[in-house]
């Protein structure tokens, strides 16, 4: 139903309803049992029980519990509960996630009005807003939220602050005049108030039409409910790596065990050397220590600013490809302050964002004293004076009591010393006629101390100068020509056209015995002052910050219920959009499917005037483009598409529970710029992941081939299963731990963002895990060998040389896998942690060989010295052997 064209008794006939008595207690109750409550309805929730064991159906973990039941059957208790351990602790993290994703809806919910003012058996009376039904006739006033869905049939002054469901950073007017276009966004309904929005200014009457999840508000949970929550590419990227691992374990188990027994190993023996290189082979640490740089990123992430609610969050903002962006609160001030001043054919720029009281004032781009311009304080005084609005602070941050656009003329004034105390000392009120929606302006009747008397307007420019006789000019009032009348109006479209809003004052001399009786007497035969121009100002970061952006490759997209031209002026702005860019509003958006949206997505740089609804589409179409799609906001209606972006990111002052509770960032600052810094953690987190999948795998790696051609020459076992063990859980785990720690290497911004199905073996990973781990396993083999032979045939001390070459080498290794060209390119000692985790590991390794209790559990005997240099040299071979060569540029 388009509720927007029809006349109020039409509406009520539709409603079967009576506007001057509204509903009748019986026929609400039977309409309230028949459609239900008037609240937003959730999904049917999981029980906690099935949500904590929905946890371990990931691969990883079903990897990790069969790598417990190998170590169990190997008689290492201590090994298996350490791998429950984190199993659970993984579990427990997944678990409160997603509970903590739950609470969505309930935020959602908290806008709802908790009480309604409502006509029943002709007689207002206040009833619990769930319990409105549609034909309730409602009555709200300001600081009201509305209660349901509603079509206007009264307005008397009354705005409504919709920012939160369209975008619009200012209150729009409403009235209760039919629309005669069908085919009209959100933002654009003056005569439809909805759910959860907040009267700002004036009261009104309305006739509900919509109720619960039928809503405006009810449309988004639904999209919120069925918006799915996409798999991160680390997320992916490790279930490949896992099914990957399971098959090599498993075949790499029965080749040893084959081998073996074919060389005439007991079988016994072969299976425990077997498993223990299953063992090896499954990295079962890897989700610990990914869950753990992830961590560590999220504590650098607080330093900056932004809270990160899902650990892969930051990780995934790393390799975004678009960013889509809310303007209003994110990339704007939200804040409507003046910028330009008009006036006597002079035009004045005014500096300070948002509610900075302190600015300067230029003419032609000098600075100048705005004490000696009579005019200026003239417009910017009479701009204070007619004014609901005041400035107030609160716990040292500082708000507008009042509507936006007076804030704004407020702080113009407060710029020029002209503060709200100073100029209330001066003048005394008599009289106001509030701002009507009809008119387009506000009058007040003041007089000064010297018993002068004025009445001061200020409105719409078109409108106002209409009922101007005169003008100001210099100092003296002349008659409104055609002329005078022509400038004025070319100032206007000049900054109509910056996509400045754009405010006027007026005056008139009284006598002092005249007496106003309406505002048709006192808003006539004006004298026109000067115009104040004002905008949502761009955050003077955020510049910057999408400039950072395209250097990473990264294209940043601005969403937003703002006009047109709006969007556009701020976008050029900004450097978003670039010369050939295109800009869409809603209306051609409705019009396009998702396919077609997909062919031209790419080029669209603002889209403007959209719905929620919109947001989803733009977020999918860029979605089946094969972007990784960031999506930044603050209101209700960015919810749905925060949620089914890649990454969501909500803003943590200006925005809304339900954003906070769909997005897995929320900025604390509100500061796009702390994207950049996101984004730089990110890619940070991905290359320390893989930095320590290199790490892992190329040891294990080694550890298998050393095995697998002692087998193929008949040679007894290198290694025994506790060493591998030992080797797997402790050499391993300190260094790569330490490798979450590395900073990002200088280009880490400059690089394009990874392909959405890049691999994690991908840009020579995988050649480098190979050749890195073949030659380790070599150089441990020729130690074995030396050590077998020159000892006389120790088993157990050739064991031992071999165990302490594995070991040495890898963490030689370690320091290679810091930087993708060679170990020469970084400094070895700027990672402080890796130097401790290595020099902790050689510490651990050197108990196990020379401390006599230890030797009989691990099978190790005392190393003569001349033996280290042997193991020293070899184990540096695979690391030094590599740097600078054609091979480390794989």
């Amino acid at each position: 139903m388009q509720w927007h064209t029809l006349a109020a008794n039409e509406v009520a006939k539709e409603t079967n309803t009576d506007i001057t008595r509204g509903l009748t207690t019986e026929e609400a109750k039977k309409r309230l049992k028949r459609f239900g409550y008037n609240e937003l309805k959730e999904a049917k929730k999981q029980s906690a029980l099935l949500l904590f064991f929905n946890q371990f159906k990931d691969f990883m973990v079903l990897v990790l519990l069969v790598a417990t039941v190998i170590s169990g059957l190997l008689g290492e208790y201590v090994d298996a509960i350490a791998i429950i351990i984190i199993v659970i602790m993984n579990g427990l993290l997944g678990f409160f996630q997603e509970r903590r994703a739950e609470k969505s809806l309930e935020a959602l919910k908290k806008l709802s009005a908790p009480q309604a003012m409502v006509l029943r058996d002709g007689e207002w009376v206040k009833i619990p807003a769930r319990e409105l039904v549609v034909g309730d006739i409602i009555k709200f006033f300001s600081g009201d939220r509305i209660g349901a869905d509603v079509r206007i049939i009264e307005a008397k002054g009354l705005e409504i602050e919709e920012a939160a469901l369209t975008g619009e950073s200012v209150p729009t007017a409403k009235s209760a005049a039919p629309l005669m276009n069908e085919n009209v966004a959100i933002g654009d309904l003056r005569n439809m108030a909805f759910m959860g929005t907040l009267v700002t200014r004036g009261n009104g009457v309305g006739i509900v039409i919509a109720t619960g999840m039928k809503t405006a508000m009810g449309q988004i949970a639904n999209l919120l409910q069925e918006a799915d929550t996409v798999m991160t590419p680390l997320q992916r990227r490790l279930e490949q790596l896992g099914k990957i691992l399971i098959v090599v374990a498993l075949l790499l188990t029965v080749l040893v065990v084959a081998f073996g027994v074919i060389r005439g190993h007991r079988l016994y023996e072969m299976f425990l050397a077997g498993v223990s290189l299953a063992v090896a082979a499954i990295p079962e640490g890897l989700p610990a220590i990914v869950t753990i740089a992830l961590a560590l990123g999220v504590q650098r992430m607080i330093k900056k600013n932004a809270i990160v609610r899902k650990l892969p969050a930051v990780e995934t903002l790393g390799c975004a490809s678009v960013i889509c962006s809310d303007k209003t609160g994110t990339m704007t001030e939200n804040m409507m302050t003046v910028t330009h001043i008009w006036a006597s054919g002079k035009t004045w720029t005014v500096s300070g964002a948002g509610l900075e009281t302190s600015g300067q004032f230029y003419e032609n781009g000098r600075p100048i004293d705005s004490k000696k311009e009579a005019v200026l304080q003239q417009l910017l005084m009479f701009g204070a004076l007619c004014n609901s609005s005041q400035l107030k602070e609160k716990k040292g941050r500082r708000y507008i009591d009042g509507d936006p656009t007076e804030g704004a003329l407020l702080v113009a004034a407060m710029k020029a010393g002209l503060t709200k105390k100073r100029i209330e000392a001066e003048f005394i009120i008599e009289q106001e006629f509030p701002f009507d929606s009809e008119r387009k302006m506000m009058t007040v009747i003041v007089k000064d101390k010297a018993g002068r008397r004025f009445i001061v307007t200020k409105g719409a420019p078109d409108v106002l100068l209409q009922v101007c006789g005169q003008i100001c000019w210099n100092g003296r009032e002349q008659t409104m020509t055609m002329a005078w009348r022509k400038t004025v109006q070319d100032v206007i479209r000049k900054m109509a056209n910056e996509a400045l809003r754009t405010i006027a004052i007026a005056y008139r001399p009284l006598q002092a015995q005249e007496r106003i009786t309406s505002e048709k007497e006192a808003e006539k035969n004006l004298v026109f002052i000067g115009i104040q121009a004002m905008i949502d100002p761009p955050r003077p970061e955020v510049k910057k910050a999408v400039q950072q952006c395209k250097e990473a490759g990264i294209k940043t997209v601005m969403i937003t219920g703002d006009h047109v031209l709006t969007a556009k002026a701020i976008a050029k702005q900004l450097g978003v959009l670039p010369p050939n860019g295109k800009v869409i509003d809603g209306p051609t958006l409705s019009r396009l499917s998702i396919d077609e949206l997909e062919g031209v997505v790419d080029d669209i740089y603002v889209f403007a005037r959209v719905s929620p609804e919109h947001k989803l589409k733009i977020v999918k179409a860029l979605q089946r483009r094969g972007h990784i799609v960031a999506m930044t906001g603050d209101g209700v209606n960015d919810a749905p598409a925060i949620k089914a972006a890649d990454i969501g990111v909500a803003m943590g002052r200006s925005g809304t529970d339900v954003a906070k509770e769909a997005a897995a960032l929320v900025l604390l600052d509100d500061n796009f710029a702390t994207i950049q810094a996101a984004i730089q953690e990110g890619r940070n987190i991905y290359e320390n992941i893989r930095k320590f999948i290199r790490y892992l795998l190329a040891s294990n790696v080694g550890e298998i081939f050393v095995m697998l051609f002692a087998m193929l020459l008949a040679l007894p076992l290198p290694l025994v299963p506790i060493q591998i063990l030992w080797v797997n859980l402790v050499t391993d785990g300190l260094p790569a731990m330490a490798l979450g720690l590395d900073r990002a290497e200088e280009n880490v911004m400059k690089r394009p963002p990874r392909h959405p199905k890049e691999g994690v073996f991908a840009r020579g990973l995988g050649w480098k895990i190979i050749s890195r781990g073949f030659v380790i396993g070599m150089v441990t083999l020729a130690a074995f060998m030396t050590a077998y032979e020159r000892s006389g045939y120790e088993l157990v001390y050739a064991q031992t040389v071999a165990f302490a070459t594995l070991v040495m080498a890898q963490l030689i290794h370690v320091f290679d896998c810091r930087c993708e060209r060679s170990i020469f390119d970084r400094n070895p000692f700027e990672n402080i942690y890796l130097v401790g985790a290595v020099m902790i590991s050689v510490l651990l390794m050197l108990v196990v060989i020379y401390y006599p209790p230890l030797q009989e559990i691990f099978h190790t005997a005392t190393i003569a010295l001349f033996d280290w240099l042997l193991i020293i040299g070899l184990a540096a071979l695979p690391t030094f052997l590599f740097s600078g060569s054609f091979f480390a540029r794989k």
